[in-house]
């Protein structure tokens, strides 16, 4: 059993909704920029330390490549690593066998994804397979991490009116434009889809839809503002992004970010925000293994 956001002797512990993991070779993440600050490995040892430096007791871990040998490897992790809580992993949802393959799933594993944004179809969401797919996914009682950008964010609600009853969680908020200070019409369907109340949203990868190089906390303000606004912080969920975070800010920076301002705006909903969203969410549950 994992942990929950509160141990029996009543400490709160932190977690840290979406963190990534990989071995890197250029032709497996093609999305990464060749030469960047995140072109190198990052593993269990670089994460664990940035969880102690920082004070973040638990993660979930995100799948970063469609691999089923990356959803094993990190599954495999989960039963050894008392700081990983669960897994977000990859299984081809247009497969005719997912259900079978769903029923196999490795324990640790709370939830999948599809790299949505990556598709070039513009209704790729709303593909019969894929549906089919998440349909099975919710079935079986994971939750699933909903990875679009900001132009497929219109197709979101025809995409949730198909799959029915099922735990999604919204990641990066539907990464809006914050670098060129865009607004509409972002902000509008991000309030239709927070009116589902099955959604939840991470409130994470927000420094690297800023400018990389001359962010401030005034840039992603109205963002987050907005987010609050819409989904209330019953259903913000933080997570840091680490890795990809590094583009812009330091796991420190992106955490005191997300701090200073749930201090400032909701400070009695810290707890949530910083895990018991998350714990609800992915159905976490337990206490330290």
């Amino acid at each position: 059993m994992k942990l929950l956001t509160r141990l029996a002797s009543g400490a709160f512990v932190r977690i840290d909704a979406h963190v990534h993991l990989w071995r890197y070779r250029p032709e497996e993440y093609p999305w990464i920029e060749s030469g960047s600050t995140i072109a190198r490995d990052f593993l269990l040892s670089d994460l664990l330390a940035e969880l102690a430096g920082n004070d973040v007791g638990g993660c979930v871990v995100v799948q970063a490549r469609q691999s089923d040998a990356e959803t094993r490897w990190l599954a495999g992790l989960v039963a050894k690593v008392p700081q990983i809580l669960g897994v977000v992993g990859w299984v081809d949802l247009r497969s005719l066998q997912v259900s079978a393959d769903l029923e196999r799933a490795a324990p640790g594993i709370v939830g999948y994804r599809h790299v949505v944004q990556d598709e070039p179809d513009d209704l790729f969401l709303l593909d019969p397979g894929f549906i089919r797919g998440v349909r099975a996914v919710a079935k079986r009682g994971f939750t699933y991490d909903l990875l679009v950008n900001r132009f497929q964010l219109r197709y979101v609600p025809a995409f949730l009116d198909a799959i029915g009853a099922a735990r999604i969680v919204l990641d990066h908020a539907a990464k809006p434009d914050i670098a060129r200070g865009a607004w509409r019409p972002w902000a509008t369907e991000i309030a239709a889809i927070a009116s589902r109340p099955a959604v939840f949203c991470k409130i994470s990868g927000l420094v690297t839809e800023a400018d990389h190089q001359n962010w401030r906390p005034a840039h992603l303000k109205p963002y987050l503002d907005h987010l609050l606004e819409c989904f209330g912080p019953e259903r913000l969920i933080w997570g840091s992004d680490w890795p990809v975070c590094r583009l812009a800010a330091s796991y420190h920076d992106v955490l005191g970010l997300a701090s200073d301002y749930v201090q400032r705006r909701c400070a009695r909903y810290a707890e949530a925000i910083f895990g018991q969203n998350a714990s609800r969410a992915y159905g976490l549950g337990g206490v330290l293994k």
